[in-house]
């Protein structure tokens, strides 16, 4: 879907398009405001135990019963690798440490999905390993023994591991 602004969200006034900064960006002439479109941007983190990795499946669309690393939306002004953890606890219960950036992906599989993939190395602090938030199970997996993957990120992010 591609929806056109067509109001100010400071002022509620139309709005008109222009051309600056290299594109076509929806102005409004009262207060000056001009709308940047933001990346999508989430985190996620990449914890291996005794060669397994921890995962979880998805509840939602899309790729509904499918499996991927903990991860979510970075909010606004919310440190990356805080965001990286809360998405970790919520999804699985434990509370992890980051240990480094294991990479940073340009991705959008999917309408609704993030423009932008930070993924960090992490260890498992504490916590009961316990699937809550958008996921119904939670589980470490074999590196070579994986479920039905989600996401292209998470199938390249796990392949790379086993080079």
């Amino acid at each position: 879907m591609n929806r056109k602004i067509q109001f100010c969200p400071y002022c509620g006034k139309k709005v008109t398009y222009k051309l600056l900064f290299g594109l076509q960006r929806p102005v409004c002439e009262d207060c000056d405001w001009i709308y940047f479109a933001d990346p999508k941007v989430a985190a996620a983190v990449l914890v291996i135990q005794d060669n397994k990795v921890l995962l979880t499946r998805r509840i939602n669309d899309p790729h509904r019963g499918c499996w991927s690393l903990p991860a979510g939306f970075i909010n606004a002004h919310e440190d990356p690798q805080d965001a990286a953890c809360r998405e970790c606890l919520e999804e699985t219960g434990l509370q992890v440490k980051i240990t480094k950036l294991f990479d940073v992906f340009s991705v959008h599989e999917h309408k609704r999905g993030a423009d932008i993939l930070i993924v960090y190395a992490a260890e498992v602090l504490s916590g009961a390993l316990l699937a809550g938030d958008d996921a119904d199970k939670a589980a470490f997996f074999d590196l070579n023994d994986l479920p039905p993957l989600a996401f292209s990120s998470t199938t390249k992010i796990l392949g790379s591991l086993n080079q």
